[in-house]
C-alpha cells in the first residue's frame, strides 16, 4: 500500500483494519469458495450467475470448471495455476489455492493471445542480464524500474525501499511523459502498516485494475463468509483508506510486487496508472520471477560494498597498528595516529579517553562533553562497539554537542588505566522531501476515522540531530582495532619484563592461576552435576519399559547437554558474558549429532554468521536449537537419516535461528504437542521472540526470530 500520509494523531489507526478479510473482492474477477473435504462449492463473490454458470450452490468444482481439482497439490499462500476455463461470454484464467478448511479458486478474465510466452521470457533474460551488468545498487533498481514499466505498461513505476526505522524512500523510477514524479522522496513508516507489510511478504503481488470499483461481496445460501481469510487472494478487495489516497493522486490503476530477502521485506516495486489498468495472470507471475532475481542481485551489490570496505579498513588496521612501538605508550601511539585513526572510519573527530586524559582530534566537543559522552558509551559490554547516527535522540544532555557529535561510534578498552576510544560525525542536516506537507491536511475525530489527504504538492523539511550512518563493516573494524590494540600492549608489556620485576609477575601469574583455579573448580563441579543428572536419565532410561519412555529421557539428556556446553564455552572464552551464538550452535548440533549416530555425520549442513549474544540468552536459543534438531530426527524422514540445514542471521537488531529438513513436511495432525512444544513455546516467549513454521517444498522449514539483545522493560 504505497501512497504518501501524513503524521496522523493514532499512526496504528490503519494497523487494526482488518485488510486481511474484507469479506468481498474486486468485481473484475470471480471467486469460488470450496468446502476442503468434498469440494462443494459453499459461496462465491462476482456475478457467477452472468459470467459462468446460472447455477452453482453445492456444485462440484470440476462440474462447473470442468477439470478436476487435485487437493493433494495445493498449498497455503502458494496459488496453483489450473488450464483456462471458457465462461459464458469469455475466457478466464484460473488459480486455486487452501485458506484454512476452505479452498478458493480464483477466475480473471484471461489476456487476449499476443506475443506469447516466448516473448516474455526473452524480456526476463534481458533484464535479468541488465540486473547482472547494474554497477551499485542505484543502477540495479533504475533497471528494475525501467523493466517494470516494460513488462506492465504502467504510467509510473517506483522501486521503493524501506529504511531501518521502517520509514520509506522511492531510490528509483520510470515516468511516462507527463507523469508527475517521486524520486527521493520519502514516506513515514505509518503508510505501509505492519499488518499490510505481512501480507506483501505473503502475497508477494497485489494489483488493482480500476480503483473506482464497487467490491463484489462474498455470498453464501447458508454460510457466514465474513471472518474468511482472503491473505493470498489475488482478488482480495483493498482497504477503502488506501482507494482514497489513490483518488487523491489522480491514479487509477496500481500494482505492488513484494521485495523480499530472507523473509525480510525490503522494499516494493510500485505501479501507477492514470487510467484503469489490467495485468494478466501470466504478467504477475512474471513480476513474482523477475521481483526473485532483483532481490538475489541487490544482496550481491549490497555484499560487493561489504567486501570491499572491509579489505580497505583492514588495511588501515594495519597501517596504525604499526605505529604502536615497544617504547611507546597509548597515550603517545593515540596522539600520533589520532589523524590516522579519525580518517580510517571517516569520522569528523577522534577522542581517546584514558583515566583523566583526553588526546581529541579534529572537530570534537570541548572535553567536559567528551567525558559525558564517554561515560554513556561505557554502559555498553568491553570491546562491544556502540554506535548511533542520531546521538541526541539516545542520550540525555547531548543536545548541545549536536552540531559536533551526532553520529559517535565507541569502543571500551579493557585495560588498567580505564580507556575508550570515541569517534564523531557532525550532524548533517538533510532536506526530506514529502508529497505534501506531512503535518497538515488530516484529521482524525473522536472515533478514530482516518481522512485521506487531498495535497500531494512537493513539501520539504529539514532533519537535524542526525549524521552520516555508519557501515556494519566500520563498526566491525573499531572493535577489531581495539582488541588488536589491547593484544600488541600486552605483548609489548611481556618483551618489556625485566628481571626487576620478575617477583611482580610471579605474583600475578599466581593471582591469575588462583581465579584460574576458581572458575576451573566452579565450571567442574557444575559439570559433574550435570553429568550426575545425564548419568541417572541414562541410568532410568535402562530401567524404564517402552520406547517412548527411553525417548523421553533421551531427549531429556541432549537438552542437558545445551546447557552443559554453554557452561563450557563460558569458561573457555575470553569473556564471560557475551558469547559466539554461530559457533556455539554448531558445536551444539556436532555433539547432538554424534549421539544420533554415524548416520548423521553428512547430512547437517551449517550458514551460520556471527552472533555476539548474552550467555543467558545463549542457554534459551540452544534448548530452542536442541528441540527442533530432535523433532527432525523423530519426525521428518521417520527415525532415519536426512538432509538437515541449521542457518544463523542477523538483521540490524534481531537474530533468525532457520532449521529446515527436506522430509514428510507439515501434516494435518500437528505433532509434538506435549513437554518439547510447551517448553519450545516457553523458550521462544522468553527470548521475546517468535516461531514460525512454514512448507519447505518438501519438508519443514522453521523460523525463529529474536532480539539479539534482551528487551528494557518501561522503554517505549
Amino acid at each position: 500500500m504505497l501512497h504518501p500520509s501524513s503524521v496522523t494523531p493514532d499512526l496504528t489507526l490503519c494497523d487494526r483494519e482488518p485488510i486481511h478479510v474484507p469479506a468481498a473482492i474486486q468485481p473484475h474477477g470471480l471467486l469460488l469458495v470450496l468446502d476442503a473435504v468434498t469440494l462443494a462449492v459453499e459461496g462465491v463473490a462476482g456475478d457467477v450467475e452472468t459470467r459462468l454458470a446460472p447455477q452453482w450452490a453445492g456444485q462440484s468444482i470440476e462440474r462447473l470448471i470442468g477439470q478436476p481439482l487435485d487437493l493433494g497439490r495445493l498449498r497455503d499462500r502458494e496459488a496453483r495455476v489450473l488450464q483456462p476455463v471458457i465462461g459464458q461470454h469469455e475466457t478466464f484464467d484460473v488459480s486455486a489455492h487452501r485458506s484454512g478448511d476452505r479452498v478458493l479458486v480464483e477466475l480473471e478474465p484471461a489476456e487476449a493471445p499476443g506475443e506469447g510466452p516466448l516473448a516474455m521470457l526473452a524480456m526476463l533474460e534481458d533484464s535479468s542480464l541488465r540486473f547482472e551488468h547494474a554497477v551499485g545498487l542505484g543502477d540495479l533498481c533504475q533497471e528494475a524500474a525501467d523493466a517494470y514499466r516494460r513488462i506492465t505498461g504502467f504510467d509510473r513505476v517506483m522501486v521503493y525501499r524501506f529504511l531501518e526505522d521502517e520509514a520509506g524512500v522511492v531510490v528509483a523510477e520510470s515516468d511516462a511523459e507527463g507523469v508527475a514524479s517521486f524520486m527521493n522522496h520519502h514516506f513515514p513508516a505509518g503508510d505501509v502498516p505492519r499488518q499490510a507489510r505481512e501480507l506483501y511478504i505473503r502475497n508477494r503481488i497485489r494489483v488493482i485494475p480500476d480503483i473506482g470499483y464497487d467490491p463484489a461481496p462474498l455470498r453464501s445460501p447458508s454460510l457466514d463468509l465474513r471472518d474468511l481469510d482472503l491473505s493470498d487472494a489475488s482478488l482480495r478487495s483493498v482497504s477503502p483508506i488506501h482507494l482514497q489516497y489513490l483518488r487523491n493522486m489522480k491514479v487509477a490503476a496500481s500494482a505492488s510486487i513484494s521485495i523480499v530477502q530472507d523473509g525480510m521485506l525490503w522494499g516494493l516495486i510500485a505501479c501507477h496508472h492514470r487510467t484503469p489498468r489490467a495485468l494478466s495472470l501470466p504478467v504477475r507471475v512474471a513480476c513474482r520471477a523477475l521481483a526473485s532475481g532483483l532481490s538475489r542481485q541487490i544482496r550481491a551489490k549490497d555484499e560487493t560494498v561489504l567486501y570491499r570496505e572491509r579489505i580497505r579498513l583492514r588495511s588501515s588496521e594495519d597501517a596504525v597498528c604499526a605505529k604502536l612501538g615497544p617504547d611507546s605508550g597509548l597515550s603517545d601511539f593515540f596522539r600520533e595516529s589520532s589523524r590516522e585513526l579519525m580518517s580510517m572510519m571517516g569520522a569528523d573527530g577522534f577522542a581517546a579517553v584514558q583515566g583523566s586524559e583526553i588526546v581529541a582530534h579534529g572537530r570534537c566537543p570541548d572535553g567536559e562533553g567528551i567525558r559525558q559522552i564517554a561515560a554513556f558509551a561505557r554502559q555498553g559490554v568491553l570491546q562491544t562497539p556502540v554506535s548511533t547516527d542520531r546521538l541526541p535522540e539516545i542520550m540525555p544532555g547531548a543536545a548541545p554537542y549536536r552540531s559536533l557529535a551526532s553520529g559517535l561510534l565507541a569502543v571500551a578498552m579493557s585495560m588498567e588505566v580505564p580507556t575508550i576510544l570515541l569517534w564523531f560525525r557532525a550532524e548533517k542536516l538533510e532536506v526530506v522531501n514529502w508529497a505534501g506537507n506531512p503535518h497538515k491536511d488530516t484529521a482524525a475525530d473522536s472515533a478514530t476515522i482516518l481522512t485521506p489527504r487531498s495535497s500531494f504538492a512537493d513539501w520539504s523539511e529539514t532533519v537535524r540531530g542526525r549524521s552520516r550512518p555508519w557501515s556494519l563493516a566500520e563498526v566491525e573494524s573499531a572493535g577489531r582495532l581495539v582488541r588488536r590494540l589491547r593484544e600488541d600492549v600486552a605483548t609489548m608489556r611481556l618483551r618489556a619484563l625485566n628481571e626487576e620485576l620478575a617477583v611482580t609477575i610471579r605474583e600475578n601469574e599466581a593471582l591469575i592461576r588462583q581465579k584460574d583455579f576458581l572458575l576451573k573448580e566452579v565450571n567442574h563441579r557444575v559439570q559433574n552435576s550435570l553429568q550426575l543428572v545425564t548419568t541417572f536419565l541414562r541410568m532410568q532410561a535402562k530401567e524404564a519399559a517402552g520406547g517412548e519412555a527411553v525417548s523421553h529421557l533421551a531427549e531429556a539428556q541432549r537438552r542437558i547437554g545445551a546447557v552443559s556446553l554453554v557452561h563450557r564455552r563460558l569458561y573457555s572464552d575470553a569473556s564471560v558474558e557475551v558469547i559466539d551464538l554461530g559457533r556455539y550452535l554448531e558445536e551444539l548440533v556436532d555433539e547432538l549429532v554424534s549421539s544420533m549416530g554415524p548416520e548423521w555425520n553428512d547430512e547437517v549442513r551449517f550458514d551460520l554468521v556471527p552472533v555476539l549474544i548474552s550467555a543467558d540468552r545463549a542457554v534459551p536459543v540452544g534448548l530452542i536449537l536442541t528441540e527442533l534438531v530432535i523433532n527432525a530426527t523423530k519426525y521428518a524422514y521417520g527415525g532415519a537419516a536426512g538432509p538437515l540445514s541449521v542457518t544463523l542471521e542477523q538483521h540490524f537488531n534481531r537474530f533468525r535461528l532457520v532449521v529446515s529438513d527436506r522430509g514428510n513436511g507439515k501434516e494435518e495432525t500437528v505433532k509434538g504437542t506435549g513437554f518439547g512444544s510447551r517448553m519450545l513455546d516457553a523458550l521462544v516467549s522468553q527470548l521475546g521472540g517468535s516461531l514460525e513454521n512454514v512448507d519447505n517444498r518438501p519438508g519443514l522449514r522453521t523460523i525463529v526470530s529474536a532480539p539479539v539483545e534482551a528487551l528494557r522493560s518501561g522503554g517505549s
